[in-house]
């Protein structure tokens, strides 16, 4: 999921939110969040989904189904 942590990393860049802030936004752990991005660990369905809606992009998207 290689694409799904990079695209992950650069929307919470882009936005110069702290990893802190995402992950109290979606509701886990800093160290959850961490997982996502560092690709130890990946999300599920539901944890896609309000993924997609925070950073306002489509889960194609994430996943490098398509570009926006």
């Amino acid at each position: 999921m290689k694409i799904f942590e990079q695209r992950l990393k650069e929307l919470r860049e882009e936005r110069s939110y702290a990893k802190t802030k995402v992950a109290k936004a979606l509701g886990i752990t800093e160290g959850a969040y961490r997982a996502y991005e560092d690709g130890r660990a990946e999300p599920k369905q539901e944890m896609l989904v309000k993924i997609a809606k925070y950073f306002g992009v489509s889960i194609d998207y994430l996943l490098g189904e398509k570009d926006i």
